[in-house]
Parts: structure tokens; sequence; C-alpha cells
């Protein structure tokens, strides 16, 4: 993911550019997302499980660091509290659009880590077709295989001198 050309034949190197934080939507999204509980609350949420006790029991998560998690997950439209008893008052927690956008990135870190993390994988994900699912990793307009090599950086606008 390195850098390339802008198409009006200038290279754009990232690496050659001035050293500073760089404004990054990766950044934004691990601000939200970047912590283990929240991930794991998710996974629990696409499992289809929605009550905090067993959201808590399958993450492991302490009840005070899971309630944070959620409110923070729930103040940036990636879940949404449903109530479901009055007296007293319970709630659920559903995935938004937001939180099932992140299901592709879940997707992509259980396949990291099923090669690199574990011995053996726990748990495989398939599609109805019954076949493993996997992560598209291809260019949707050519259909050329994403990696590093054919993946490259170019800024949107101009830094100015």
């Amino acid at each position: 993911m390195g850098g390339d050309g802008d198409g009006d034949g200038e290279r754009f190197v990232m690496a050659d550019q001035p050293l500073a934080v760089r404004p990054c939507s990766v950044a934004a999204a691990l601000e939200i997302l970047g912590e283990r509980w929240a991930l794991l609350a998710i996974r629990e949420m696409n499992y289809g499980v929605h009550r905090f006790a067993r959201i808590a029991a399958y993450t492991g998560a302490s009840r005070d660091i899971l309630a944070d998690r959620l409110r923070k997950l729930e103040s940036a439209g990636v879940v949404e509290r449903r109530q479901y008893s009055e007296h007293p008052p319970r709630y659920e927690y559903h995935l938004t659009d937001a939180g099932r956008d992140v299901l592709p990135v879940m997707q992509a870190l259980r396949e990291w880590g099923d090669r690199w993390a574990v011995d053996e994988p726990a748990v495989e994900l398939r599609h109805d077709c019954g076949q493993p699912l996997r992560v598209d990793r291809t260019c949707h307009h050519c259909g050329g295989l994403a990696t590093g090599e054919s993946v490259h950086a170019v800024p949107r606008r101009r830094a100015r001198p």
C-alpha cells in the first residue's frame, strides 16, 4: 500500500512525505473500534447474542469495561440499545448498519488470526452455499488481486506548502 502516481504523471510516495501524524480513516476507525472488548461485543451481536450478561459471559469482559465499550459503540452509532423489560429496565444491544459494515473487517481479522495467531481455529464461517467464507481481496473494477504491491495510496487533496 505504498505510493503511486495520481494520474497526472507525478509520483506520490507516502513514505517520502514530511514526518507528521497522518490524518487517516484507519486511525478514526480505531478510535471507535480499536479495543478488544468492543470488537468481541460486535462479534457476539453478529452471532445473535444481544443481552448484556450473555455478551459479558461470551467475551470474558468485566461488566464495567463492557458497559463502557457498549456506551462508546452506541454513541458512535455502531450499536443501538433496545429495551426489552420495563421493570427493571433492561436492554438488548443490536448492530446498526454501521455495525454490520464492520463484519468484513471482523472476517479479515478472523482469517489472519486463524493463520497466524492460533494453532487451530475454533470456528469456520460458511456461506449459505456451504463453502467456507473468505474475504474478497480483489478490485471490484478489474477483478485483479489486491496486494501490497498493487494497491497505492493517492492523496484526495494536496497539503498546502
